[in-house]
């Protein structure tokens, strides 16, 4: 009798070599799909790192955005969004950090920085803007906790700069995002985010800036909607306030 076919063949040994081959290709595509945002590598000059890593950029791929929006090829155009940035190394070589060379809070620099995102609402959906104020939307209300609307603001110096006027909700999420202050001596209206601001019973406490800094939040163009780019301004510049509003934040807590 003739031997069969794969008689003496192991095939588990087959499925086990299939298997590990199947899972190195899978690990090469993962991790090259991971690159397709920051990448090619740059250094802290701006310059192509001399160690782009092991493995290759992807080639391009062109993303159609939902609602009209256009698309988005990537990794094409990585280049700088915010060129020339007021900032200097303390060192030599890399990998050492920068200082800011101007007022960082308005720079929005360091922890106060900000990416040039897309200058146009978030959208749900169906299309429509997810953030809006609550007065836009007469069938949101306050079920429950405190209504911080009508009381003051107290910034981290103690000092009283408005009164918030309303709030801005995350519709599809039911959330609060943003609670809007009417700044005094017709200063405008600005956001807070909600998640730095404390609402007391007397009063709504934002620890991280101080009175004098509220007139330079970003300012958001439209009253019935704010823009990705807005928002990462915004919220850069409180954040940028824990570090920056005040040269004693800024030193180390031991001496």
């Amino acid at each position: 009798m003739t031997e069969p076919f794969f008689g003496n063949f192991d095939l588990a040994s087959l499925s086990l070599w299939l298997f590990w081959v199947f899972f190195a290709l899978l690990i090469f595509y993962i991790q090259r799909e991971n690159m397709r945002e920051g990448y090619p590598l740059q250094d802290d000059d701006g310059k192509p790192s001399a160690n782009q890593g092991l493995f290759p950029v992807p080639d391009d791929k062109t993303f159609n955005l939902p609602h009209g929006r256009g698309s988005v090829t990537v990794p094409s155009g990585q280049n700088a969004e915010r060129p020339n940035l007021p900032m200097a190394k303390t060192a030599a070589g890399n990998g050492f950090p920068f200082e800011p060379t101007g007022n960082p809070m308005l720079d929005g620099v360091g922890p106060a920085s900000w990416a040039a995102r897309r200058d146009v609402p978030e959208l749900d959906g169906h299309g429509h803007p997810k953030i809006v104020p609550m007065s836009a939307r007469q069938s949101f209300h306050v079920s429950a906790g405190r209504d911080p609307r009508g009381l003051p603001v107290m910034a981290g110096d103690n000092e009283v700069v408005g009164t918030i006027s309303d709030m801005w909700i995350d519709e599809p999420e039911q959330l609060i995002r943003y609670l809007e202050v009417d700044l005094i001596n017709e200063g405008g209206k600005r956001l807070i985010p909600m998640t730095v601001a404390r609402v007391h019973k007397s009063h709504v406490k934002v620890r991280l800036i101080f009175g004098k800094h509220f007139p330079g939040v970003p300012q958001h163009a439209s009253l019935r909607q704010v823009t990705l780019l807005e928002e990462d301004k915004i919220m850069g510049y409180y954040g940028g306030g824990m570090l920056y509003a005040s040269e004693a934040r800024q030193a180390p807590l031991l001496g």
